[in-house]
């Protein structure tokens, strides 16, 4: 049985430098949740550098926090996970309108069951909490799920569905 080391995880606030490696982990996340859904037969990878292009453009604003996980100086990112803020309608379930969106929290294979995924969640809820959300959503994989979950989350009470003009 291999054994797995746990150290102390080191979340930082990505730069400008961090983004081909954002794009890199963000591909990892598509493949890993696979289907024609993530992974439709026509994508082609022009969508790599309009995720570059909007990571460098939303890197700085106040509605986005991208925090990542950087074992070695100057090496490859070992995982990362983004937030946002949504301001909608306040309402009785929504007392200011608030709403986070935890996007694609991803953790490198080699990298992984080293608390680095709950390193970044920890640190994205902090954030939401400094911004004062009402509620935090997000989409859990089935592996995440168990993750999310001890942190607190759960079922939204209306299904999640989606349309594609």
């Amino acid at each position: 049985m291999m054994r797995t080391e746990r150290v102390q995880t080191q979340v930082r606030q990505a730069a400008a430098d961090d983004v081909p490696e954002l794009v890199r982990l963000r591909a990892l996340l598509f493949e890993d949740l696979g289907g024609e859904f993530f992974n439709p037969p026509s994508a082609d990878g022009d969508w790599r550098h309009a995720l570059a292009a909007v990571l460098k453009e939303q890197m700085t604003s106040d509605t986005v926090r991208i925090l990542v996980v950087q074992p070695h100086p100057g090496g490859r990112l070992a995982a990362c996970g983004i937030g946002t803020i949504e301001q909608r309608l306040p309402g009785p379930h929504l007392h200011n309108g608030r709403t986070g969106h935890v996007l694609g929290v991803v953790t490198d294979p080699e990298h992984r069951r080293r608390g680095h995924s709950r390193a970044v969640m920890r640190g994205l809820l902090d954030w939401f909490r400094e911004q004062d959300a009402a509620r935090v959503d997000l989409y859990a994989s089935a592996e995440g799920e168990p993750l999310y979950r001890a942190l607190g989350f759960d079922n939204l009470p209306d299904p999640a569905l989606y349309w594609r003009p």
